[in-house]
C-alpha cells in the first residue's frame, strides 16, 4: 500500500528539519529504516540545502606544490 501524499510530505518535512539541525543522512537512514540513497533523494526533493562532505576524519585535499 502506498503512503498518502500527506504522510510523505510530513516525512520530507521531518527529515529536512532533522538534517538542518545537524543529523547525518546515515543516521536518518538508520532511524527511518530507509536506504542512504532514499533519504538523500527525499532531502533533495524537499529543497534541502545539502552540507558539504566531511566528518571527523574528512580532510581537504591539499594541492601539490
Amino acid at each position: 500500500m502506498r503512503k498518502s501524499k500527506e504522510t510523505r510530505d510530513q516525512l520530507l518535512h521531518e527529515l529536512r528539519n532533522a538534517y538542518e539541525k545537524g543529523a547525518s543522512i546515515r543516521n536518518l537512514a538508520a532511524s527511518t529504516g530507509r536506504s542512504y540513497g532514499s533519504v538523500h533523494s527525499m532531502l533533495r526533493e524537499s529543497g534541502t540545502i545539502m552540507r558539504g562532505r566531511g566528518g571527523p576524519n574528512h580532510r581537504a585535499v591539499k594541492p601539490s606544490a
